[in-house]
């Protein structure tokens, strides 16, 4: 088993990528984006995180978040998302013996993708590539043509060129 080290700070500001396990033809995530939402609303009561950038397609999600001063149970609040998303869909999906025994579903990947974001440099490439990332997988043709990313709120605080489509 790998030895998966990782870069804890107190308040730090990560990028994350969350995968559903079964991820080809799956649109359980975009089927479902109202639970989804629900989630992370419920979790950041609970568990205060900031979400500064994310998309969400059809088997995956990337995001940026900030965790508050002195916290660094990142892993603490994806356990609850995912358990929050997870609840009200039925459980038809194929469970190994594994996950069985462990009481698991069968809809996310056990892990993650995390990264420190290190700078402003850092901050505004994972941005760029998040929202990016629904052109790159041949989803839609311009950036601003996918409903479920946080390009349009950035667009609406100015933050971002209302004609934006740069590839990172």
């Amino acid at each position: 088993m790998p030895n998966y080290r990782r870069l804890w700070r107190p308040g730090g500001t990560y990028f994350f990528t969350v995968n559903l396990l079964e991820r080809h033809g799956n649109d359980l995530l975009v089927r479902e984006i109202d639970r989804l939402k629900a989630a992370v609303v419920d979790t950041a009561r609970k568990r205060r995180f900031r979400v500064d950038a994310w998309v969400i397609l059809p088997d995956h999600l990337h995001c940026i978040a900030t965790l508050p001063a002195g916290d660094i149970d990142f892993s603490g609040r994806w356990r609850r998302i995912k358990k929050q998303f997870s609840k009200g869909i039925p459980c038809l999906e194929y469970r190994s013996l594994t996950r069985q025994r462990r009481g698991e579903r069968g809809i996310w990947q056990r892990r993650y993708w995390e990264h420190l974001i290190r700078d402003d440099a850092d901050y505004q490439h994972h941005i760029d590539y998040i929202h990016y990332n629904p052109v790159k997988h041949g989803l839609i043709a311009r950036a601003t043509d996918w409903p479920h990313s946080s390009l349009h709120r950035h667009i609406a605080r100015n933050r971002l060129p209302p004609d934006w489509s740069t590839p990172p």
